[in-house]
C-alpha cells in the first residue's frame, strides 16, 4: 500500500511546548501519544504565535473540511484531551485526524484512518476559527 507524501506544515512555539508537556504527562505507549510526536517532530518551521498565519490550524482552532470521496462536511475543533467531545466535533489532539490537523494549512489534504480500516481523505477548506488570530493567546 503506498501512502502519499506528508503535507509540510506550521506550528506556533507555544503548542509545540503545550504539546511537549502533555506528552510528557502520558504513557508513551499509546498510539495517540506516538502520532503527535511525530507530527511535531516533522514540522516544517515553529514559528511565534504572533506570525503563524491565519490559515494554519493550530491547538483550540475550528476548521472547515471536506471528505473528497463522499462530499461530506467537517466542522472540527482541534482541542486537548480534556477538552474532546465528539458530539460537539471537539476532536483531540492524540485522535489519529487530530494530530494529522494539526499545522495544516488551507487547501492541503490528509489522509483519516475512519473505523472498518478505510481511509478517507480530507481537505482542510478553512480555519473557521484560530485562536492566535483572534489575539487569545491563553487558550
Amino acid at each position: 500500500m503506498t501512502t502519499s507524501p506528508q503535507p509540510s506544515i506550521i506550528l506556533t512555539r507555544l503548542d509545540v511546548q503545550r504539546l511537549e508537556q502533555l506528552i510528557e504527562s502520558l504513557d508513551d505507549s499509546l498510539p495517540g501519544v506516538v502520532a503527535l510526536q511525530e507530527e511535531l517532530d516533522r514540522a516544517e518551521s515553529v514559528v511565534g504565535h504572533t506570525e503563524v498565519p491565519a490559515g494554519v490550524v493550530t491547538m483550540n482552532s475550528r476548521v472547515h473540511c471536506r471528505e473528497q470521496g463522499s462530499g461530506k462536511d467537517y466542522h472540527l475543533t482541534l482541542v486537548y484531551p480534556k477538552d474532546a467531545n465528539a458530539d460537539e466535533g471537539k476532536i483531540s489532539i492524540l485522535a489519529p485526524v487530530g494530530s494529522a490537523l494539526l499545522g495544516l494549512q488551507v487547501g492541503q489534504h490528509i489522509n483519516w484512518p475512519a473505523p472498518g480500516g478505510k481511509t478517507l481523505k480530507l481537505e482542510l477548506l478553512e480555519v473557521e476559527y484560530q485562536p492566535e488570530a483572534a489575539g487569545n493567546y491563553d487558550l
